[in-house]
């Protein structure tokens, strides 16, 4: 493959993904008053918390593929506007759990439908289902 090639099929993904992010991104903030980083860490509290087990920092950090250090900051945040709360996990008393409270439920409740129709709107509704089943597979081969 050329070095042309390779930089134009960079070029066109950090275009897309910029664009797409953004895009979605303020239909969201516009239509729930939450930003995309919020939303995140809402829909993964609520894909989570089905179980028993204790939602900790470190299982959060590693299901959103962030820096802890990114995601205490944005824990504090949305603490202080009363979304999650962190509490000592009742299973072994160690560490801290990451808790959805009432309103950050209704809150990711409010906000689901709006970031779906975004990521259509924005994204899958611009591809045919072969693009889009070609797009799964190469960023499924690309990422573990």
């Amino acid at each position: 493959m050329r070095d042309d090639t390779a930089l134009d099929a960079w070029e066109a993904y950090r275009r897309l993904r910029l664009h797409v992010d953004a895009e979605v991104a303020r239909d969201l903030e516009r239509a729930s008053g939450l930003s995309m980083a919020d939303y995140d860490v809402l829909a993964a509290l609520a894909a989570l918390s089905g179980g028993e087990h204790c939602i900790r920092v470190r299982g959060l950090t590693e299901h959103l593929h962030w820096a802890h250090s990114r995601l205490s900051r944005q824990l504090g945040r949305m603490e202080q506007r009363g979304l999650v709360d962190r509490e000592k996990c009742e299973l072994d008393g160690r560490g801290e759990d990451v808790v959805l409270t009432d309103a950050g439920r209704r809150a990711h409740d409010r906000a689901a439908p709006v970031h779906l129709d975004a990521v259509r709107r924005h994204f899958t509704g611009a591809l045919s289902p072969e693009q889009l089943a070609a797009f799964t597979a190469i960023a499924r081969h690309i990422t573990p």
